[in-house]
């Protein structure tokens, strides 16, 4: 193996990055490292480098989603074989904080996000902790695989553990690109009844109905609550996810909550929503609630969806670039140049 790879760069101080030749690092005990084969690009990612995220490092490989197979074990790493197929959470306990020191991993108070806290996987190899890692079934294409850690969990994470969403309930989506489209497709395979896309474009909105959306419209129509409420028979939604993380996008989301209905907020901005007096949200019943991430295992269970045709991510990649052209997948995807659900690297 050579010494040095190619890996994206970030540097705090500039804001610039670039790919650079770096020296391939070594797993340490219980870690594994990775040959990457893909990674996605993801609007974190995009909020790192123009600021609306802390910049905890000086420098930093960028790429949380990733797929690859296992290079080389670290010592002590048992039950992993050279060659495995292997997706690497985009995430690791912190191993210290009190709900670590007593095996509650899932629930770290200080969980340190790949790519922004340790070096992530826009590079040709990468090394992630052994318990965090899953294995692909043969079945499933290693590019698909690659954006089951943040584009497909983060939606489970929100449609299943923080939204709780139940058979039968009415569910609309805010922003149907690479979080939203997801959460239409699981939000159907849960039960929920009708799924309302709502968004900017005409293309997206088409998208979303033949993914599963029940109806589409379009954010910007003065009628649109009006809209929701005939698509619901006067219901209205039970459950609202603002995959967008707009001002507008929130307080619409939330204006079309029926009495007692939950908003989950998953986009991320530095926009300030309102949420109306506290009069009408406490008569409303109307909950808030924020998501962020998801459960290591969260991803096996979609794997092993994708793996029996119970979940369709196929059409989830849009293309695949080289790592030299991280950039213009950047642009790309800041841009909405061809309304891509991931854009993934292959280094």
């Amino acid at each position: 193996m050579a010494e040095t790879m190619r890996a994206e760069r970030f540097h705090a101080d500039t804001g610039e990055y670039g790919i650079e030749d770096v020296p391939i690092p070594e797993p340490g005990p219980g870690e594994v490292l990775i040959k990457v084969a893909f990674c996605g690009i993801c609007h974190s990612d995009l909020s790192l480098i123009d600021g609306t995220f802390p910049r905890m490092l000086p420098v930093v490989t960028q790429g949380h989603e990733a797929s690859g197979t296992i290079a080389e074990l670290g010592p002590g790493v048992t039950g992993w074989s050279e060659g495995d197929r292997v997706i690497p959470a985009a995430g690791r306990p912190c191993m210290v904080c009190r709900n670590c020191r007593r095996g509650a991993f899932n629930d770290c108070l200080n969980i340190q996000l790949m790519a922004f806290a340790y070096d992530g996987a826009w590079a040709e190899y990468h090394v992630a902790q052994a318990p965090g890692l899953t294995k692909v079934p043969d079945n499933v294409p290693l590019e698909q695989a690659a954006i089951l850690a943040d584009a497909v969990s983060t939606p489970y994470g929100a449609v299943v553990r923080t939204g709780k969403v139940a058979v039968g309930e009415t569910v609309g989506v805010w922003g149907v690109g690479g979080i939203g489209t997801h959460i239409v497709q699981l939000a159907r395979l849960v039960g929920a009844v009708p799924i309302i896309a709502v968004d900017i474009n005409p293309v997206v909105r088409e998208r979303a109905l033949e993914l599963g959306a029940d109806h589409a419209f379009d954010s910007r129509d003065p009628d649109l609550a009006k809209k929701v409420a005939e698509a619901t028979d006067g219901r209205m939604l039970d459950v609202a996810f603002d995959a967008a993380g707009l001002k507008v996008t929130f307080e619409q989301a939330l204006d079309c909550l029926g009495v007692g209905g939950r908003l989950i907020s998953v986009g991320m901005s530095g926009q300030e929503p309102g949420i109306g007096s506290t009069a009408a949200l406490g008569l409303s019943r109307k909950q808030v609630f924020g998501h962020l991430g998801y459960k290591p295992e969260d991803i096996g269970t979609l794997a092993e969806l994708v793996s029996r045709g119970r979940l369709d991510i196929s059409r989830s990649i849009s293309e695949i670039l080289p790592l030299e052209r991280i950039a213009e997948g950047i642009e790309k995807l800041e841009n909405h140049v061809g309304d891509p659900i991931r854009i993934l690297v292959q280094p």
